[in-house]
Order: structure tokens, then sequence, then C-alpha cells
């Protein structure tokens, strides 16, 4: 891999902007005080009420890590306080919406599907497929951002709210235009379940974007329960007035914690997508890269970072689902492998059987509406990506048990 990384140019609105500020107090202009961030967000919204306390300490320690390690910038802080505020507000109005309304902790998630598998393997595309069937409903950014109020049938598809999040979802685009190359953002699109997780300030995306190690390494040994059991509680919200039939998730990000996953979603079935882990494992440097240069003028470290990316600790993780299932952690009956090899040279085909191993139809309608999808989709854009791989033989073993254990064959260095 590579580990030469250059900032992109800055849109010269931004420039001036930081330009400006350069000589302003930029932390007493916006405070990151954990304390006085709780008090404003109780003032705005005059509620109190945060729910069960277990979201504290990760709040503590990623106030914290943004103030003393992150290096932001004027812009980058304004980002970070509005991200906190909303997470803190939607907790306030979550916790309203129960305590005015109990039955909604009656609703039933049932059967929900989740696909994960390490990133570059197959997990969007097949999302973005599935989703093209109408009765699996995945949430879309907006409704992650904001999913208090509850949402309304009535108003689902011209909800105040969806403007608002699409202007701060594609925002991103606008304060580093090549990230609009990277990553699709926008109101509508389908997000993943990480998004949510920010609410419970335990999301893997939230180290992504932000140069915070601390709290990094505090959330890889933590305990994940209390982000899903409040992800529970969200998707509850979300159909309680606007009903979905069953909910289709996605992120890369469960496939750690999926013993934890299925302990709050017993009835789960989970999607494990499987590629040759040394494709998988395409440098996502330029990704963090920008995402950190749009809060930060700190020099990002990209060999640092790309050696977080070790071969052994990969494996590990692999191997670790593969010991779950032979101890009999993960019943094997509620996992289906779906090959990226297979998607990718006959994605109609391998859908199909997928939904064969569902055990649910996959209607006409449904079935066109994914090859119309697909026939949409530029050449390329879900597999099209230009890197270096170590190719050894010594890397190549990390892997062995995961590819012989899951069939997944090794692709040829082609891309």
């Amino acid at each position: 891999m590579s580990v030469d990384w250059t900032p992109p140019s800055r849109p010269e609105w931004l420039n001036s902007f930081l330009a400006e500020s350069s000589s302003m107090d930029v932390p007493a202009m916006v405070s990151l005080d954990a304390a006085e961030l709780i008090a404003t967000a109780v003032r705005r919204r005059g509620l109190s009420d945060f729910g069960v306390d277990d979201w504290r300490e990760p709040f503590a320690l990623l106030t914290k890590a943004l103030e003393e390690e992150a290096d932001l910038h004027l812009w980058g802080r304004l980002m970070a306080r509005t991200e906190l505020l909303n997470a803190l507000d939607q907790r306030l109005q979550i916790e309203a919406a129960f305590a005015a309304h109990p039955e909604i902790q009656d609703e039933v998630i049932d059967r929900p599907i989740v696909i994960t598998g390490l990133p570059r393997s197959g997990t969007s595309i097949l999302h973005e497929i599935l989703a093209q069937d109408q009765r699996l409903m995945p949430p879309s950014s907006w409704e992650l951002l904001y999913p208090a109020p509850p949402p309304e049938a009535a108003t689902y598809r011209h909800d105040p709210r969806i403007a608002r999040a699409h202007h701060l979802f594609t925002q991103y685009a606008r304060v580093a235009p090549t990230f609009a190359a990277m990553h699709e953002m926008g109101a509508w699109v389908p997000n993943e379940c990480a998004v949510a997780f920010k609410i419970a300030f335990r999301s893997g995306h939230t180290p992504g974007s932000s140069y915070i190690p601390s709290y990094a390494s505090w959330l890889f040994a933590a305990d994940m329960a209390p982000a899903y059991r409040y992800y529970r509680r969200i998707l509850q919200l979300l159909q309680w007035r606007n009903p979905r039939m069953r909910w289709l998730l996605k992120s890369p990000d469960h496939q750690p914690y999926l013993p934890t996953l299925l302990e709050v979603f017993p009835d789960a079935q989970v999607v494990l997508t499987h590629r040759d882990p040394l494709r998988a494992q395409a440098s996502v440097t330029n990704m963090i890269g920008t995402l950190y240069w749009m809060r930060s003028d700190r020099g990002f470290d990209a060999a640092g970072f790309e050696s977080l990316l070790d071969p052994k600790w990969t494996a590990g993780r692999l191997n670790q689902i593969i010991d779950w299932i032979e101890q009999g952690v993960l019943p094997r009956e509620q996992l289906i492998d779906v090959h990226y090899s297979d998607l990718m040279t006959d994605p109609i085909k391998t859908v199909a059987a997928l939904y064969q191993r569902l055990a649910i139809e996959w209607p006409v309608e449904a079935r066109q509406a994914a090859a119309r999808y697909l026939g949409s989709k530029p050449k390329g854009k879900f597999g099209a990506h230009v890197y270096q791989t170590d190719e050894s033989n010594a890397v190549r073993a990390y892997f062995e048990r995961y590819q012989q254990y899951f069939s997944v064959p090794s692709e040829e260095d082609s891309e």
C-alpha cells in the first residue's frame, strides 16, 4: 500500500473563512466542553431526560479527545459541535417520545436482514440491490440523523427534516469537493447503522472523521451492547407511525460484534459478504485523510494510519467469526454467505440465491427494479479501485483459514 497522501485543495470560500479566523480564540468561540454542551441541549429543548446513563462516559471521553487531540480549526469545531448537540437533542426527544407513548416499546423489530463484511467486499452494492424491493426498508440518511420526533407515514416523503439533513450530508462535498467522488451522500441515500450509533456515542464513524486516538482506543475495547440497544429503540421509534415490513440494515462495523447484534436482535438474518481479504483491504487513507482535512490543518499521518490495517489484525477478526460459529456462539442457520466474486459475475443470480436462503420470494417487480438499478450504474463503480496489495506468501498465509472455511477464492492482481 502507498502511504503518501496529499491534502486536496480547499474551496476558496473555506480558505477565506479559515484565514479570517486565524487570529481568533477559536476554542473560546466554539465550545466543546461536555458540561456546556449538555446544558445547552437541555436549555434549548426544555427537557432533561437523556435515558440510561451509559452514554455519559463515551461522551466525556469524546469531547475531551476532540478538545485535546483533534486540533480542530473553526470550521471543524462548528461541525463537531453541531453533531454533538444534535446527538444530545435526539436523545432528549427520543426519551420524551417513549415517556409520552410507552406503547412504542411494544414495537416488534421482526427478523431484520443485516449485511456485514469487510469494507469493499460487496456490502454496499448488495444493500442497494436489495433496497429495490419495496418490502425491505433500509433506514435513509435523514431519519438516522433525525429519528425524533417519529416520522409520520403521511408526511414521510416531504418531512421538513429532509432538506436540513440533505444540506448537512452534502456539505461534505462543499467543504472538500473531492469527497463527492469517494462516497455518495444525501438525505435519501440508505445509510449505515453506525450513523445511528453516534446517538449512543459509540460509533466507528466518529474516530474516522477526527484524530482522536484516546477515544478510538477506548471504543475499540468498549462494550457495544448499549449502542445496539439504543439502535433498537431508534428503529422502534422510526416504524411506530411509519410502519416497515422488514428492516434492511448494513454496516461493516457489525462484523466484530455479531454476538452482541444477535443478543439484541435475536431473530436477525445476517448476510456475510466474503472477498479475498488482500483485495478487500483496499486503502481507505484518502477518504480518512480528507475527512480529517475537513476539520483540521493537522498533518495526517498516512503511514501511521495504514499501519492500523495490519493483516494479522484483519485475519484475527475474520478467524474470530469462525471460532464463534464452531463454538456455537453464532447460530450457523442465521448466517448467509454471499461471495463478492459471484456478486460481480452474476448479481441477479446471486441475489436470487440469497432470497432462497432468506426463505422469501423475490417478486418480479423487485427483480426488474434490481436489473434497472444495476443497468444505471457506471461500469466499475463498485469494483474498480486502483491500489497496491502485499501479495507475499507470508501475508496470504494469515488468511488461509478464513479463505478455506468460507471457500473464498484468491483474486488476480488485475485492478
